[in-house]
């Protein structure tokens, strides 16, 4: 069990800290936003699981309630494989740690959702559609159309999940560009980008100094505007695109030299000279790569009871 503890400290640590500086020096996440954003969450993923396999051996190793649970349907022999009862003095020190861990994650991620829970109930009660004629009955649909001079977009989920866009907006925009600023919110809701955001942002608040959590946060937010703006310029065009969020943008400054909104003046950049693609090969292979990474705590965790068995 020694063994197993120390290498899944070694995964969760090149993790967390090499890896993520790697990802971010790397070019191609902005050639590939989607695939970039499926390695972000295999090494998140490969942390996660390192460090709930060693919470588990460690308190299987240190209290035998855990243990009798845990290894109840085993073999003797695989029992003996994992040599619980020559557990090292700092496993008891491990497993308190790694349990403090988990109910701060669980903590962070409660206090995220309930956050945005509120945030959505506080904005849909804000929401004030456009006055009908006497005799029309309201619309009824994932599409809101809000009155005000404000021109804005945006996908508001929950229950139901509504598309809403405002009058100014409508008023601003051709038909070819609000066809665009849709497609792009759609995006978003199709990917359910929401759920990664709150993951993303609990994990960074709750560990701030740990480098994989605060890149993750970070490039998250990035991707997926990258992601929801690919998905908008291959069914509307690059131009059209990006055309759209300069007017819908244009007004709030975030596109002058001094506003400290880099993020949409590189996406503006990245759709009027759009970077090329991976080779599908490529981008396969990375998916795959990343896809066995989270594999490894699993294979390390299984590995003396699977030996013991062959």
């Amino acid at each position: 069990m020694t063994v197993c503890l120390l290498l899944l400290t070694v995964l969760a640590l090149t993790a967390a800290v090499p890896a993520p500086r790697a990802l971010t020096r790397a070019d191609w996440p902005e050639r590939e936003p989607v695939v970039a954003l499926w390695v972000w969450q295999c090494l998140v993923a490969t942390v996660l699981l390192c460090c709930l396999t060693a919470l588990v051996l460690g308190a299987a190793a240190v209290f035998h309630t855990v243990r009798d649970h845990v290894f109840a349907p085993a073999p003797p022999a695989v029992t003996a494989a994992y040599d619980l009862s020559a557990a090292p003095a700092w496993a008891a020190a491990l497993t308190l740690l790694l349990a403090s861990g988990a109910a701060w994650t669980t903590a962070m991620l409660g206090r995220e959702l309930t956050e945005a829970r509120r945030r959505r109930g506080v904005a849909r009660a804000q929401l004030r559609e456009p006055d009908l004629p006497a005799g029309l009955p309201p619309a009824r649909g994932p599409l809101l159309v809000l009155e005000d001079e404000y021109p804005d977009a945006w996908w508001m989920p929950g229950h139901p999940a509504q598309l809403v866009v405002t009058t100014g907006a409508l008023h601003r925009l051709t038909g070819h560009q609000v066809d665009a600023v849709l497609t792009h919110e759609r995006g978003h809701a199709r990917a359910h980008h929401d759920w990664l955001l709150h993951l993303s942002s609990a994990l960074a608040t709750g560990f701030p100094r740990i480098p994989l959590f605060a890149h993750f946060c970070d490039q998250t937010h990035r991707l997926v505007e990258l992601a929801a703006d690919d998905t908008a310029s291959r069914r509307c065009g690059h131009v059209t695109t990006a055309l759209a969020l300069i007017e819908l943008n244009q007004h709030r400054g975030v596109l002058s030299c001094a506003s400290s909104h880099r993020l949409l003046g590189e996406r503006v950049d990245r759709l009027l000279e759009p970077p090329p693609r991976l080779p599908r090969g490529r981008r396969a292979l990375t998916t795959a790569v990343a896809a066995l990474v989270p594999l490894l705590p699993l294979l390390i965790t299984f590995a003396p009871g699977l030996t013991a068995l062959a």
